[in-house]
């Protein structure tokens, strides 16, 4: 089987590799001629662990290439996923046009059956304007060839994306043809071998399973973030109170984790564009628009603090270890350091900043900021008024809190993550404030 996947961001790039991975043949398109350049010499535009290695294999092998023209890798092609970018407009919904251009290039180009899979994350309706945009192109050829429209939402996780894919806890597709769930059961029986469940339901349905998903999540994180700052008010342990309703089998232990908000490429814009879609049916949805109301306010509750122990911050010396939304991704999209940057940068603090991986990313982002990004987290500190943690990678787990006692000027350490354990760094004589907790 031969497909096509458009769009070599995140979610395309990793699906053409995994796909590839299982013995099928690929071709990755995306117009940016750079990008494709550097991916035919195995350099990747996003980091994600082993994916890398994993194209460089499939090259080698044959079975995963890369091209800037959809229209002369049609031929042949089974199917043909979207996984261009739905970036917000100004009023939070998802801007179709890039998918719509897929749509109406394969309709002007193809000469045989096609399936067309939407795989980027679209509003309920979606299949509809790319099935009528191909439609239209193909009645502009004076045309009449068979297809279908197709929704396969993605739900991979940035930092194990790779795994997601080949151990996927569930695959949902959406169809509404025979012919178009036979063939997504092909593709995707290589998946399934071991168990991993294959949904299948109609098209408007898998739409909106992955908006309603992301913003679940979302709500979970927003309602836990509230409780803690409710914690620190009252004297309570946001961890314990986790514990004692993660256990509760009816609500489970995942996404209860407190700190300084959600970001990255899905949540933000899926709650937003969830949102959109209700307003845009009559439909008020109350605790998306609370979810997303609460985790604005959060991004900044770390700056809140650092302002409550230096009412004035201009000249202070502020680390920040780790800027990426999550770790183990470069991904800087509504990362709460963006905000918490803007803010100190607006008090006119000294900022020094170490990310493993997104520094880079971060002034691409940030070009007109005054940030001085160091070779290490120790280098950051010298001569810190104050350390935020904003991101949980693994090195900064357990650092040498000797080294960093030496180097700061003042011991305020502020746990925007609640990684480390309170009475330990009290004893050792730093001040410490986490999220939820005293």
């Amino acid at each position: 089987m031969k497909i096509v996947i458009v769009g070599t961001g995140y979610v395309g790039l990793v699906t053409g590799t995994c796909f590839a991975e299982v013995g099928i043949d690929v071709t990755c398109v995306d117009v940016d001629v750079k990008k494709i350049e550097n991916l035919k010499k195995g350099i990747s535009p996003i980091y994600e662990p082993g994916l890398d290695e994993m194209i460089v294999k499939n090259m080698e092998k044959g079975r995963l290439s890369f091209s800037t023209k959809l229209s002369e890798v049609l031929d042949g092609a089974s199917v043909v996923f979207s996984a261009v970018g739905t970036p917000p407009d100004e009023d939070g919904s998802a801007d179709l046009k890039y998918v719509l251009n897929v749509a109406k290039e394969v309709g002007e180009n193809i000469n045989n059956y096609c399936l067309v899979v939407t795989k980027s994350t679209v509003p309920v309706g979606t299949a509809e304007k790319v099935k009528k945009t191909i439609k239209e192109a193909l009645e502009k050829r004076g045309k009449n060839i068979e297809f279908d429209v197709a929704s396969n939402p993605e739900f991979l996780k940035e930092g194990s994306a790779v795994k997601d894919f080949l151990y996927p806890d569930r695959i949902v597709v959406g169809t509404d043809s025979e012919k178009a769930q036979e063939i997504m059961s092909r593709l995707y029986k290589p998946f399934t071998l071991n168990g991993h469940q294959l949904i299948h339901m109609d098209v408007p349905s898998a739409e909106m399973t992955k908006y309603a998903a992301n913003s679940m999540l979302a709500v979970r994180i927003s309602f836990m973030n509230e409780i803690a700052n409710l914690c620190e008010r009252v004297g309570a342990n946001v961890n314990m109170v986790r514990k004692g309703i993660g256990t509760d089998t009816r609500i489970g232990q995942k996404f209860l984790y407190s700190g300084i908000g959600y970001g990255g490429s899905c949540f933000p814009k899926d709650v937003k564009a969830l949102y959109k879609t209700g307003q845009e049916n009559g439909i008020e949805l109350k605790v998306i628009k609370a979810a997303e109301d609460a985790n604005s306010d959060q991004k900044l509750v770390l700056f809140n603090k650092l302002k409550n122990i230096y009412p004035d911050l201009k000249g202070k010396t502020i680390a920040l270890w780790g800027l990426s939304f999550k770790p183990e991704t470069d991904d800087m999209r509504e990362a709460p350091s963006l905000y918490i940057i803007e803010a100190l940068s607006k008090q006119g603090c000294i900022i020094k900043a170490y990310d493993p991986i997104a520094m880079e990313e971060t002034k691409r982002r940030l070009p007109n900021c005054d940030i001085t990004f160091t070779e290490n987290e120790y280098d950051a500190v010298e001569g810190a008024d104050a350390l935020l943690l904003l991101t949980e990678w693994k090195e900064f787990r357990i650092p040498k809190w000797k080294e960093v006692k030496e180097r700061m000027n003042s011991l305020v350490i502020l746990d925007g993550r609640n990684i480390y354990e309170p009475n330990d760094l009290r004893q050792l004589g730093f001040y410490y404030e986490g999220i939820g907790i005293k």
